[in-house]
């Protein structure tokens, strides 16, 4: 039986690393993470995941890089609000899943997989709602989003890397009509 929920985007996030200067990872994250997930652990044919990102809650503590990220050189959280992912399969992967889907980033849309490493069973919450979670990773390479500000350094090499690794942790609710 297939169940649907939200996102809980109080206990969801969306964390990234790329190489900066090819000798350190910066890490950063997004805040804001919503969507809905259909799943039905036995006919994931039928299970659906659509999420979508606000660009402008990137934060990698530190402003300045931040306001760069966010301004028409990265991001253009101005033209491009929301990164989103809409899956097209979903399958068994040895313990976890492998889901695929098309994720939009800068006005560009692209396949993209994510290992779905573990799948949380349902639980209830102190306050009677029914919980479930996820972990996901994946890897993109941000030029195929026409991400691709860099510089050169006077030692060779390039001053970001261009594949981000991206972490998530999903908490997710299910809806009220579901669980009735």
């Amino acid at each position: 039986m297939t169940s649907t929920y939200e996102i809980d985007p109080a206990h969801s996030s969306a964390h990234f690393s790329i190489r900066h200067m090819m000798i350190s990872n910066v890490r950063g994250a997004f805040s804001g993470l919503k969507g809905t997930v259909s799943y039905d652990p036995n006919n994931l044919s039928s299970s659906r995941i659509q999420a979508e990102i606000d660009t402008a809650t990137i934060n990698t503590l530190d402003e300045k890089r931040d306001g760069h990220l966010k301004s028409p050189e990265f991001l253009d959280v101005a033209q491009y609000p929301t990164i989103k992912f809409q899956s097209t399969k979903i399958e068994k992967d040895g313990d976890g899943l492998k889901v695929t889907g098309d994720v939009t980033i800068h006005g560009v849309t692209k396949p993209v997989v994510l290992k779905v490493e573990e799948v949380a069973p349902e639980a209830k919450d102190p306050w009677g709602k029914t919980r479930a979670g996820a972990s996901a990773k994946a890897k993109i390479n941000r030029s195929d989003f026409g991400l691709s500000w860099n510089a050169a350094m006077e030692t060779g090499g390039v001053l970001v890397g261009d594949e981000l690794k991206l972490d998530f942790e999903i908490e997710l609710v299910k809806s009220e009509s579901a669980a009735a």
